[in-house]
């Protein structure tokens, strides 16, 4: 029937129009593991530090949260707090760049291993303003004493930082890993991203309205 062919064609095209201007959301946030083979300094009461700052001139709302902390070391006392941190490792230790100087410090007796998780996430990832001058940057030290003075398994020999992940202006991260004992890469994810959610949906909807229309 032409007129059902002609509607069918009309009704098929605003679809794709509807489609391809919708909103997608951009992916999730952005998580590396990573694990420290701390062997070579087993039965050492040292200490820990996590920082993640902003940069020095305006920067974009990020939040960093350190999730799955595992080792056979030991984790000693109560950590000290600075900034615009919260909770106490092995569990979540959430992180906002909120103001100059965010840090995580704590005691800790070296086992052979650690490992953790870092999620990147917030407007300064997802949703880069353009207008922003920095960005913000994390870093996680070993040290030998429980003072925090004397840095371990590193090449950094200005700061003393086993690796550090910069948040860069457009939304992107950058690593530098200053530890030969330590391994940082990307987490893996079987969910796929929204983005790929809504092609896919394209996909299946443009199949099934080409068949209907050729039948």
């Amino acid at each position: 029937m032409p007129g059902a062919s002609t509607n069918m064609r009309r009704s098929f095209s605003v679809l794709i129009v509807f489609l391809c201007f919708a909103p997608i959301a951009l992916g999730g946030p952005i998580t590396y593991h990573a694990t420290v083979n701390t062997s070579s300094i087993s039965g050492t009461a040292g200490s820990l530090d996590y920082n993640f700052n902003p940069g020095p001139f305006i920067t974009q709302a990020a939040t960093l949260q350190i999730v799955g902390f595992s080792s056979n070391g030991t984790l000693v006392g109560s950590p000290v707090l600075t900034g615009d941190v919260s909770g106490t490792l092995p569990a979540t230790v959430t992180f906002d760049n909120g103001t100059a100087f965010n840090d995580y410090f704590g005691a800790f007796t070296f086992g052979t291993v650690l490992s953790f998780d870092l999620s990147f996430s917030g407007p300064g990832l997802a949703a880069p303003d353009g207008t922003s001058a920095s960005g913000s940057a994390f870093a996680f030290s070993m040290f030998s004493d429980a003072a925090g003075t004397i840095p371990v398994l590193t090449s950094d020999t200005t700061n003393g930082f086993a690796f550090t992940v910069n948040v860069n202006l457009d939304g992107t991260t950058t690593v530098t890993n200053s530890s030969a004992q330590t391994a940082v890469a990307p987490a893996t994810s079987g969910t796929p991203e929204p983005a790929s959610l809504v092609l896919m949906g394209i996909g299946v909807v443009v199949g099934v309205l080409r068949f209907r229309y050729l039948q």
